[in-house]
């Protein structure tokens, strides 16, 4: 599949149709990273997951990047069935006493957590080298609970792809998922072979390096997210978790595979991560 743009992108009537092909698969579609704890949501969240339950989304995973949206996902989850709550601090709070307290929160809300989230590393935010070793003490920090706790990490690895997964090598992790991971398929390949997986979002029609990803990498890794309200088909334009059929259409072209074989590989996928996700959170 070439580089597109929204132009070459399927019209309405025909994504129609294969949004209900999708329908039809028992709604095995999970959102694996999304911000629905955004304010860009506060004003029609309801509507948005109305939304991505008539695409045949199933769950959506609720990342956070801090105390004040973790403690909000957990609320949500709890209001709404669908989703499923995650609770992180973004790579670039380098602040040790507010990851220590994301422990602690982590810890305390286990039984309602379905991963921790997002965690990982940023060079793109973070030049300076000794705010990068920080950045990696408290990432090691989070590897060791995700391993104490039995938890997935869903991993943030902007413009450190290789790092990231050198260190999660080095530190043993072993449930894992790459989001959105924007390194080479070289740096790529050592998590394949650990058994890490990668997901990929809306964006991927609009980017040449994530094309190249679902092409190279074994769909047996593969999942689908949306990093909702960013990462979406279009530039600029708010992204929602319904928008995860179009990873999976994207993956099923650059495959050449069908999409109904697409959808039962990356729901196979998401239960081997996470576990199963249907009927009520935990």
């Amino acid at each position: 599949m070439v580089k597109r743009d929204m132009k070459s992108f399927p019209l309405e009537a025909e994504l129609k149709e294969r949004k209900e092909l999708m329908i039809s698969e028992a709604h095995k579609i999970v959102d694996s990273h999304a911000h629905l704890c955004d304010p860009l949501f506060d004003m029609d969240r309801i509507e948005v997951l109305k939304r991505a339950q008539a695409a045949g989304i199933n769950a959506i995973v609720s990342v956070s990047e801090n105390l004040s949206d973790a403690k909000q996902n957990i609320e949500l989850a709890e209001a709404h069935p669908e989703l499923r709550a995650a609770a992180g601090l973004y790579p670039s709070c380098l602040d040790l006493n507010q990851a220590k307290a994301m422990h602690s929160f982590i810890r305390k809300e286990r039984s309602r957590l379905v991963a921790i989230g997002e965690v990982g590393l940023d060079y793109w935010i973070v030049k300076e080298e000794s705010d990068r070793e920080l950045q990696r003490e408290i990432f090691c920090g989070f590897i060791e609970l995700s391993l104490d706790l039995d938890l997935p990490l869903n991993v943030h690895s902007r413009s450190a792809g290789r790092h990231a997964v050198e260190l999660l090598l080095e530190r043993g992790a072993r449930k894992v998922l790459l989001h959105a991971f924007d390194g080479k398929v070289a740096s790529a390949l050592p998590a394949v072979e650990a058994g890490y997986f990668f997901s990929i979002p809306p964006s991927v029609i609009r980017s040449h390096q994530k094309q190249k990803l679902v092409k190279q990498l074994p769909l047996s890794c593969l999942l689908v997210e949306t990093d909702s309200p960013v990462l979406g088909p279009s530039a600029g334009e708010r992204n929602e978790p319904a928008n995860a059929v179009i990873s999976i259409e994207a993956i099923a072209e650059l495959k050449n595979i069908s999409w109904a074989e697409v959808i039962e590989a990356v729901y196979s996928n998401t239960i081997l991560l996470f576990g199963n996700l249907e009927g009520k959170n935990p």
